[in-house]
């Protein structure tokens, strides 16, 4: 297997749909030891891929001093920033040492005497993975697929080519002494190869777009194969007029610092009228001391401008300023952020159905009956109580890695790890019953549970 494909679109889903039906029928066993293959290579040609890496970081910053490309892609980009290799690493070990998810029993009925009803997970099949930058994407992926009995597409953005052909190649390579099929990991370079791809719904199955705006408007508009992501991660922290203030400080810094660029970075901060005074300052203060320019409505800009401590300006930067409707509509993903006050917690939440991406948002506050209703009523697919934002990430939450995230309402929603990938199937096993047998003057169902 080589490390990426040039065959032609149907012929590249038409070779994953067949891999599927090989790979999910493989023993987990099998599947981990794939895993194990792939850890390997990666961590023996780590020099080499970073190498790859290094040209595509030159290349991308010559497009950032062009205004060609965002900052924050670049960031997305590097694999150099320290702990991101090994993160990607340790990924593909934590979906290794995962339950298998493949063939678990979740209903099991008795339906009538020898007539039973049985639901087991399943593979979804065929999905179809097109990213910007993030060429970890390829090994997170390739690992929950291959974990999943999954077969999958992978199709790179341009400015990752170097990386993306490295890895690709290692992976291919690794996966060629094991059971894996061939076509059941599949890595594709040409660009033109995407819109033949998402033309394949009779061989692909669902489609998971990771990257901007337009990527995901792009896919969503030109396939009738179901896609799974999200376009913006507009996130928000509401801090309540109960709220603890070193709390609310450690929550928002976090949440917008930590690492901006992510879709899970709080980008609007909602306050409590009743604590712009004692609260605001606080936290814009230490928002400052890590460079973030803070953009507020009147009545935060008027609380902040009566602090002693919060700067004003400073080195020609202006750090606090007046903000526009379209900021609290924005992912900045970068040092920005929006500041807006509210008059309560249902004020909060209106705004956040309003404005949110439902991706993850957050209320700081030591009230659980506010924080109770305001779980209940914000339609995100991630509510936090006094915790960061940032917390959105399958890895946080135990699966291992992910293959993004969902803001969608069907399926999977939020960090989609193992169990996004699967679905389910009913088998129903008798002795010649017909349907016929029951109904009217006939015999009744009994739909007793069977203990699993």
């Amino acid at each position: 297997m080589s490390g990426t494909t040039s065959l032609p679109a149907a012929e590249i889903a038409k070779t994953a749909r067949q891999a599927s039906f090989t790979i999910k029928s493989l023993p987990g066993s099998d599947r981990d030891i794939a895993l194990d293959a792939i850890y390997d290579a990666l961590l023996a040609f780590k020099d080499d891929i970073l190498a790859a890496n290094a040209q595509d970081m030159e290349a991308a910053q010559a497009l950032v001093a062009e205004g060609k490309l965002s900052t924050s892609l670049v960031k997305r980009l590097d694999l150099s920033r320290p702990g991101k290799y090994d993160d990607m690493l340790q990924g593909i070990k934590d979906v290794r040492g995962l339950e298998d998810p493949v063939g678990k029993t979740t209903l099991a009925t008795k339906l009538d005497d020898n007539l039973t009803l049985h639901r087991y997970t399943t593979p979804i099949g065929t999905l179809l993975i097109i990213f910007e930058a993030r060429p970890e994407v390829i090994a997170n992926i390739s690992s929950l697929a291959i974990k999943s009995g999954n077969a999958a597409v992978l199709k790179g953005g341009k400015e990752s080519s170097h990386s993306f052909a490295a890895i690709a190649s290692v992976i291919s390579e690794a996966l060629s002494s094991t059971r894996i099929p061939p076509g059941a990991i599949q890595l594709v370079q040409s660009r033109e190869a995407v819109k033949d791809l998402l033309d394949q719904d009779v061989y692909i199955d669902l489609v998971i777009p990771r990257g901007g705006n337009d990527l995901v408007r792009y896919i969503k508009e030109n396939t009738k194969i179901p896609v799974m992501g999200h376009a913006d991660g507009l996130c928000a922290t509401y801090v309540h007029a109960d709220a603890d203030v070193k709390t609310a400080v450690d929550v928002v810094v976090d949440g917008k610092t930590d690492y901006p660029a992510a879709c899970n970075a709080t980008e609007t901060l909602l306050v409590h009228r009743d604590v712009l005074g004692s609260h605001l300052p606080s936290i814009v203060q230490a928002l400052q001391l890590k460079g973030v320019s803070v953009r507020c409505d009147e009545e935060s800009l008027a609380a902040l401008r009566s602090a002693d401590d919060v700067v004003l300006g400073a080195a020609g930067k202006t750090i606090l300023q007046s903000a526009t409707e379209e900021d609290y509509n924005t992912e900045f993903l970068d040092l920005i952020i929006a500041v807006k006050t509210v008059g309560s917690l249902g004020e909060a939440v209106a705004h956040i159905n309003t404005h949110s991406s439902s991706h993850t948002d957050c209320i700081v506050t030591t009230d659980e009956t506010a924080a109770e209703e305001f779980c209940r009523m914000v339609d995100s697919a991630g509510v936090y109580v006094n915790a960061s934002t940032r917390f959105a990430d399958g890895y946080r939450y135990g699966f291992g890695t992910e293959v993004g995230i969902s803001t969608n309402k069907v399926h999977a929603r939020g960090p989609v790890g193992l169990e996004g990938l699967m679905i389910y199937k009913y088998v129903v096993r008798g002795q010649g019953h017909t349907v016929g047998m029951y109904g009217s003057g006939g015999k009744q169902f009994k739909h007793e549970t069977i203990d699993l």
